[in-house]
């Protein structure tokens, strides 16, 4: 399922038919995809080809097979590359180094004085929220903390690209809060952000289009309402409380959308799939059944559903 691709004219990073190889092993295989400004989730299992997408976007690596551009520069060159932001995974730090002196010396090594550095290094720290802990050596920094040393040596030199790859590993919820509040408003300010993550739940509202890697190939593109209509026939479980609920179960026994029926206590736990003519026979039913529904509640949707009936799929 894709969504409708993006104008020649507004996409910032493109991808056309890539495919990565690592000796025999297939990193991600004919991805094509286009973004334009906002932000994009970058979805898929540990192992499935996120990191790869991150390596040539941010042009570390470059495709064995198709090309990938940013803003209309090839990847791998140094113009793409002045444009970007990059957040990686992993960290490597000069340890004793102070949190501000790191994130003034990358700046520096974009190009910039020495006087426009520190400047540009405040602001990037004040907007993650480590200006009042940026003195201290890297070694004493949790990893939460370190995260955001990597997220503010990303944004300091106000690239137009940024790619996070997994940002939010190891911050707590209350840095979580600040970080995504961050990111919309970069979205909103016309920034391109892909964002990757093997945890969509807690970023799922913040998505404009959602991107589904499943073993290196890109199974799905849209936002994740597009990509749940798409998924219509995969099987949806849902959790039904009547006041007959075994009369409930045993006329939905019959039904052509229903795979199964199992009571659970007071609810009645069904299968479905199709569920669009399931909700709309279900709501046709109740105002003339002897039974009563007085809750439906969908077990399985959103983010994380929509993961799991894709690493299904054959």
């Amino acid at each position: 399922m894709n969504a409708p691709a993006a104008n020649d004219e507004t996409a910032v990073v493109v991808f056309q038919r890539v495919t990565r190889f690592y000796g025999p092993v297939i990193g991600i295989n004919d991805v094509s995809f286009r973004l334009e400004p906002g932000v994009t989730v970058l979805f898929g299992a540990n192992g499935a080809g996120k990191s790869t997408v991150m390596r040539l976007a941010s042009g570390q690596i470059r495709p064995s097979l198709g090309r990938v551009s940013v803003l209309g520069q090839d990847a791998w060159s140094p113009q793409a590359k002045r444009r970007l932001g990059y957040c990686p995974d992993v960290d490597r730090f000069y340890e004793e180094m102070p949190g501000r002196d790191f994130v003034r010396l990358m700046v520096q090594l974009q190009g910039y004085s020495p006087r426009q550095a520190r400047r540009l290094a405040e602001e990037a720290l004040a907007l993650v929220d480590m200006l009042h802990r940026a003195s201290r050596p890297l070694r004493t920094y949790s990893q939460g903390m370190r995260q955001r040393i990597k997220l503010a040596q990303a944004l300091a030199h106000r690239p137009q690209v940024l790619l996070l790859d997994e940002p939010l590993a190891g911050v707590d919820p209350g840095g979580r809060h600040v970080l995504l509040e961050l990111f919309a408003r970069l979205g909103r300010e016309g920034k391109c952000l892909l964002l990757s993550t093997h945890m969509l739940r807690e970023v799922e509202t913040l998505a404009q289009q959602v991107l589904v890697l499943v073993q290196g190939r890109l199974v799905a593109q849209g936002t994740l309402e597009q990509i749940r209509r798409w998924l219509e026939d995969q099987p949806l479980l849902l959790a039904l409380e009547a006041d007959q609920q075994r009369r409930l179960a045993q006329e939905l026994i019959g039904w052509e959308e229903v795979l199964s029926v199992q009571l659970d206590g007071p609810r009645v736990l069904v299968r479905v799939r199709q569920a669009g003519s399931f909700y709309e026979k279900l709501t046709h039913h109740a105002a003339q059944a002897p039974w009563q529904l007085r809750r439906l509640e969908p077990l399985d949707v959103g983010a994380d559903a929509v993961f799991r009936y894709l690493n299904q799929r054959p």
